[in-house]
């Protein structure tokens, strides 16, 4: 596969932005919606405990966790650039790789939480036994009132960004998004990219069989010490996570064999933009948290759970890759 381009804009195109108060307040609700993360993980990077109880697991590495607050920190930063550039005249002029990659990033870290939390809270009220706190109720890992203060922030985040992203692409790349599948170019369905997005369907299926086997309660794969609390909030994650990959399989097939026609291009694209980002970005963050020191003994992924999360990472990349494809040459035909 080559690497698509996406054109640069006319300058008349490029010159304003346009008026009224809707982005200006999206703009202010996602630069709002940061600060309770950022405040938290400043207060922990300068060595307060705001929020963490005594015996949580996170005091168990200081470093390791400071290095680890710290980056969260900028990565946070970083939304609220991005919402200064969906917003701002300059955003315009900005070329379109290094935005959406970030875009695509963020979009990929937050949808899981939005879907995720809400599901664990309405478990939780019909019985579920863990209560959406993202964590075993029985090991002491964070105060109760974090999770909903910083979840919601990310959720909040995640409407006014995404909201934001959508009106920006709208009003710069609308004809790459516009017709029906029937309408994308014969080039956006060469025999690489046909066999690239196969292979990708094909391999997704095997950590989300994975994903719905934990959430179904099997420990196959699970070390005692992750089987034993494993309760009703890390079944929705992975059940969340399966149906994300799952997803991303089917949209990025759809465009990439412009089937069945009558499909809104915008339609499958967004849910392919979605879920790809999903698996190949929460794939790497799980990837990344397999590989740092257990809290306790047989407390760590097994091989399997590792095996997993880097397939998981690797698949949503490859499908995010003929995205890209159908993207930048969708942008080249029109």
């Amino acid at each position: 596969m080559t690497a698509p381009t996406l054109p640069t804009p006319p300058r008349a195109a490029a010159a304003t932005v346009p008026a009224g108060p809707l982005r200006p307040v999206l703009r202010t609700v996602a630069v709002l919606a940061c600060l309770p993360y950022i405040v938290l993980k400043v207060v922990w990077v300068a060595g307060g405990r705001l929020g963490i109880p005594d015996g949580s697991v996170l005091l168990d590495h200081p470093t390791m966790m400071g290095v680890a607050n710290g980056v969260s920190v900028l990565a946070d930063a970083v939304v609220v650039l991005l919402a200064l550039l969906l917003t701002r005249p300059w955003g315009l002029r900005v070329r379109a790789w290094p935005l959406l990659f970030p875009l695509w990033a963020a979009t990929g870290l937050i949808a899981p939480i939005m879907a995720a939390y809400p599901a664990q809270l309405a478990v939780s009220l019909l019985g579920g036994n863990g209560g959406g706190t993202a964590g075993p109720p029985s090991e002491p890992f964070l105060d109760a009132w974090v999770f909903p203060v910083v979840y919601g922030g990310f959720i909040l985040q995640g409407l006014s960004l995404g909201t934001l992203f959508v009106l920006y692409v709208r009003g710069r790349w609308g004809r790459v998004w516009s017709g029906r599948l029937r309408e994308l170019p014969a080039a956006a369905s060469t025999r690489g990219l046909r066999a690239a997005a196969v292979t990708g369907a094909v391999l997704a299926l095997a950590p989300a069989a994975l994903c719905f086997l934990w959430a179904a309660g099997s420990t196959t794969g699970l070390s005692a010490g992750l089987a034993a609390p494993y309760d009703s909030d890390r079944a929705v994650v992975d059940a969340v996570r399966g149906i994300f990959l799952l997803v991303a399989a089917a949209t990025v097939l759809l465009l990439v064999l412009r089937r069945p026609g009558g499909l809104r291009v915008r339609t499958v694209m967004g849910a392919a933009w979605v879920a790809s980002g999903a698996a190949g970005c929460w794939g790497a963050y799980m990837t990344l948290v397999s590989l740092l020191p257990a809290a306790g003994t047989g407390k760590g992924p097994t091989g399997l759970m590792v095996t997993a999360y880097a397939g998981e990472m690797i698949i949503g990349f490859l499908l995010a890759g003929c995205l890209a494809c159908v993207l930048g040459r969708r942008s080249a035909a029109a």
